[in-house]
């Protein structure tokens, strides 16, 4: 009996890592494409050679996005978004979560209600700009950050990881005569490095994928964010492949077409998230699972 059920086990083993490994191809493919895409000349995408795997090598599409160094200004001012913003929701966030945790709040069912309301209605596009144009923020990151320094689903996911503490560990902090910002720093911060890890990612996603509030709120070309900048010089690709067609660097501009480009920039604005997630990875899945779990 012990030996059919551990050949069903096994079975069942192989064939959930199959599936998986299957998905996980599935998952992989358009990346490792785009990035084939990205080294390939114009004559081997022109032909559909192009799978996973370079033809023809080329580095012109890379080159065509950092000539101009805008790329690098773009990545700074990323870089400058994502780590302030990302710290400014993360302290916001927890400083809402926290209290919101705790039955002792006295309205907090009236807090609660009102917060799910910005979940389903927002004041709209031209509101916010006029708001922001009338707080004299336009051409400034705040005005990227202000409106967007709390994650409403965010809260409420750190919410129910607070909720999921022990009770027991504030109440022998208190007989100890710590007050609320001591039990914060010293024991409910470090027991939250992981949601804070998880959380924190998904803000930074976000801050890094930043485009539409920049495109409304940043008129100043040195502070644009990096997205800013990649679809500028994907909305030129065809202005600058006429330019270059007609100039010394024709023989440059033979292996320098929309796609490469385009793969390029996708290339260039995914990498450093992907470098990161590894790091973050372990801190990340568990986050999320007691996030989501309580008890």
């Amino acid at each position: 009996m012990m030996g059919q059920t551990s050949l069903s086990n096994r079975i069942f083993h192989s064939m959930n890592a199959i599936l998986l490994g299957f998905i996980g191809l599935i998952t992989l493919f358009p990346f490792l494409n785009v990035i084939a895409n990205s080294l390939s000349g114009s004559r081997a995408l022109a032909s559909g050679e192009v799978f996973l795997w370079p033809v023809d090598w080329t580095f012109e599409g890379f080159h065509n996005l950092i000539e101009d160094g805008q790329l690098f200004i773009g990545m700074r001012n990323t870089i400058t978004i994502t780590m302030i913003g990302t710290c400014l929701n993360l302290i916001a966030t927890m400083l809402a979560a926290y209290p919101l945790s705790r039955g002792r709040l006295r309205g907090r069912n009236a807090l609660l209600m009102g917060i799910t309301f910005t979940m389903i209605f927002s004041g709209g596009i031209i509101p916010n700009f006029i708001l922001i144009k009338s707080l004299g923020l336009m051409n400034s990151y705040w005005a990227l950050w202000l409106p967007n320094l709390i994650s409403t689903y965010n809260m409420f996911v750190m919410k129910s990881f607070y909720e999921g503490l022990p009770v027991e560990l504030e109440e022998s902090a208190v007989m100890d005569g710590a007050n609320d910002f001591q039990i914060l720093g010293r024991i409910i911060i470090p027991l939250s490095m992981p949601i804070l890890a998880a959380l924190g990612l998904f803000y930074a996603v976000s801050w890094w994928n930043a485009y539409f509030n920049v495109l409304m709120y940043i008129t100043s070309s040195t502070k644009l964010s990096l997205m800013m900048v990649l679809y500028q010089k994907m909305n030129n690709v065809s202005e600058t492949l006429l330019t270059i067609g007609g100039s010394e660097g024709a023989m440059d501009s033979q292996n320098l077409t929309p796609e490469g480009i385009r793969a390029a920039a996708i290339v260039t604005a995914t990498a450093p998230i992907l470098m990161v997630y590894p790091f973050l990875q372990k801190y990340f899945i568990k986050g999320v699972l007691i996030g989501s779990v309580k008890g």
